[in-house]
């Protein structure tokens, strides 16, 4: 199995996902329940890191997986998945993964 690592600009998105359902729900318990199903769905890409898309229009080397209503981005190396996105399915998907 490989290791997880979460880059910068995924922390940061999983923190606007739990502020935007924490305000838009006004349920912490919400906003922790979907944050938390999105990062155990990391230990898939650990276990098998394939199971997402190849996203060849982001780059050679990403893969996508979405994750209930969200969509986890990573690229692969030998012994890490590095999960560099995390973005809500309905955004337009090649600007908002460059976008910081």
């Amino acid at each position: 199995m490989k290791k997880i690592r979460v880059a910068r600009l995924a922390e940061m998105d999983l923190d606007r996902i739990w502020s935007y359902i924490a305000s838009k729900s006004a349920s912490v318990e919400i906003a922790n329940g979907v944050v938390d199903s999105i990062v155990t769905g990391f230990s898939l890409l650990a276990q098998t890191p394939n199971a997402g898309l190849r996203r060849e229009e982001l780059g050679s080397d990403v893969g996508g997986l979405p994750i209930g209503s969200h969509i986890v981005y990573y690229r692969e190396t030998e012994k890490l998945v590095v999960v560099a996105r995390v973005l809500h399915g309905m955004r337009d998907q090649a600007v908002a993964y460059w976008k910081t």
